[in-house]
């Protein structure tokens, strides 16, 4: 089961929080904090996985510390991409490369969705945002993986909005979300 999403630019500022299991504000943000601090100081050579910081996994335990629990939160999967990251909390029961798929396809969706999708489009846009997550992940669980479908599902919803004439295709771009020649995903 998937437990939250979040999504930082390279400052560490919120750009996605979606949680899927239910926490005090106060460790939510206590987590985003600690959660980006990890990631964000990890080296480029470093894997895409990490344990969960204790500040989650303690406040899920449950009274009964002999009974095995799958739906503990226990694994943090992300993704790099120029200026954000994309961070998945799951539990065990989760398939780590399967997330690291999962990451893909929705900066691929949101890419297709705004073509040549920037960090902007993401802040003035989060309808968007939301319901491309919202196509791919229901409670928790994966629900759609087709790239071609999560597009079709949130166009048919109405929520993408098209930029300004005037913005044209300068500044970050799709490039700038680690994508190299030919189409080939450079993300760490």
């Amino acid at each position: 089961m998937i437990n939250a999403v979040l999504v930082f630019n390279n400052a560490g500022q919120p750009r996605l929080t979606k949680f899927y299991t239910q926490l005090e504000t106060s460790v939510q943000q206590r987590l985003i904090s600690e959660i980006f601090t990890l990631v964000a100081n990890r080296p480029n050579s470093a894997c895409n996985f990490l344990p969960l910081p204790p500040l989650l996994a303690n406040s899920s335990k449950s009274s009964t510390p002999t009974t095995p629990h799958n739906d503990t939160p226990s694994l943090v999967t992300y993704r790099h991409y120029a200026t954000l990251y994309f961070i998945v909390i799951s539990t065990s029961t989760e398939s780590p490369l399967a997330l690291l798929d999962l990451i893909q396809v929705f900066v691929q969706a949101l890419d297709g969705l705004f073509e040549n999708v920037c960090e902007l489009d993401l802040i003035f846009n989060f309808e968007t945002l939301h319901a491309t997550l919202a196509e791919m992940i229901v409670g928790g669980v994966v629900v759609e993986t087709h790239l071609d479908k999560v597009i079709e599902g949130v166009k048919a919803q109405g929520t993408v909005a098209k930029r300004p004439v005037n913005e044209g295709k300068g500044g970050m771009g799709f490039a700038g979300f680690g994508r190299g020649d030919g189409g080939v995903w450079a993300g760490r």
